[in-house]
C-alpha cells in the first residue's frame, strides 16, 4: 500500500509543472501547520510573511554519556530544498494537500541521505547510523532528485556552528540565519517515525541572534519524519539518526 502511494506521489510530483493555459489556479496562502496537541508553536508576529519553505534532509546528532542514560541532543545537519512553489494551492507546480503532507516522509524513505557520511563505526551507539564526516559533510550543492517526479532544487545547508548554534544559510549567503529555540512541541502521534522506527522529532519555532545576515528573523521546523535518537540502552557513544522536515522561514 504505501509503495503504490509512493507512485501516486511520484505521478502528481511529475504532473506539477507550469500549463500554457491561460487557467489560472487560485492561490492560497500558506498557512503554517499545527501539530495538533495540548500545546502549539506560537504564530510569527504580525506583520512577517513566509519568505522560503524548506525541505531539510539529514540527520540529527546524539551523544550517549552512560549506559541508560537520555541521549543529549548533539546538533543536526542538512541539506535544504526549495519547496515553496509546491504549497497547495500556489500555481500549477503545486501539490495536492494530501502529498504535501507526506512529502517529508516521502524522501525519508525513498533517498539516501544527501551527505557524506564516516565509514568508521567506533565510538558508535548504532554502526548502521554513521556521522557526517566533520571536514567535509556536505555534498556539492545540487537539487534533490525524486524518482519519476520533478526535482527539488537546492536552497542552502543546516548546520550547528562551532558556538553550537543552529545557522541555516540559504541562497549562497544571502541569507545566514544564527538562531536559538522560542519554543518546541511533540510531533503529531501519527508522524513518521523515520525507517527505524525511532520516532519523529519535535516541532520548534526558533528566532534570529545577532549576527543574522539577511530578511529571515524567524524559522519553524515542523512536519517533521524521524530523527529520534536510537537510545543509550546498549552503550555509550555517538548517535545519529536520519530525519526530514519542512523548515518554514519568516522575514
Amino acid at each position: 500500500m504505501f509503495k503504490s502511494h509512493l507512485i501516486l506521489l511520484s505521478a502528481a510530483l511529475a504532473l506539477g509543472r507550469p500549463s500554457s493555459s491561460s487557467c489560472r489556479a487560485t492561490h492560497q496562502t500558506p498557512t503554517l501547520p499545527q501539530a495538533g496537541g495540548a500545546s502549539s508553536l506560537p504564530q510569527p508576529p504580525e506583520g512577517y510573511r513566509v519568505i522560503h519553505i524548506a525541505l531539510g534532509f539529514g540527520i540529527q546528532n546524539y551523544t550517549c554519556a552512560g549506559v541508560g542514560e537520555d541521549a543529549t541532543p548533539d546538533g543536526a545537519i542538512a541539506m535544504l530544498y526549495d519547496v515553496t512553489g509546491l504549497y497547495p494551492g500556489q500555481s500549477r507546480q503545486s501539490l495536492p494537500q494530501k502529498d504535501w503532507d507526506e512529502l517529508t516522509s516521502r524522501v525519508l524513505r525513498t533517498h539516501d541521505v544527501p551527505l557524506n557520511l564516516n565509514s568508521s563505526t567506533g565510538g558508535r551507539v548504532e554502526p548502521d547510523s554513521p556521522g557526517a564526516c566533520h571536514n567535509n559533510p556536505f555534498k556539492q550543492d545540487g537539487p534533490l532528485r525524486l524518482e519519476g517526479a520533478r526535482e527539488l532544487p537546492f536552497l542552502g545547508h543546516h548546520l550547528f556552528n562551532s558556538a553550537k548554534v543552529p545557522e541555516f544559510v540559504l541562497n549562497g549567503g544571502k541569507i545566514d540565519l544564527l538562531s536559538s529555540k522560542n519554543s518546541g512541541v511533540d510531533a503529531p502521534a501519527d508522524a513518521d517515525k523515520g525507517p527505524d522506527g525511532t520516532g519523529a522529532v519535535p516541532w520548534l519555532a526558533l528566532g534570529a541572534k545577532d549576527g543574522t545576515v539577511g530578511d529571515a528573523r524567524f524559522v519553524y521546523r515542523v512536519s517533521t519524519a524521524g530523527g529520534n535518537s536510537h537510545g543509550c540502552a546498549k552503550t555509550t557513544g555517538q548517535d545519529s539518526t536520519k530525519y526530514a522536515a519542512m523548515y518554514w522561514f519568516y522575514g
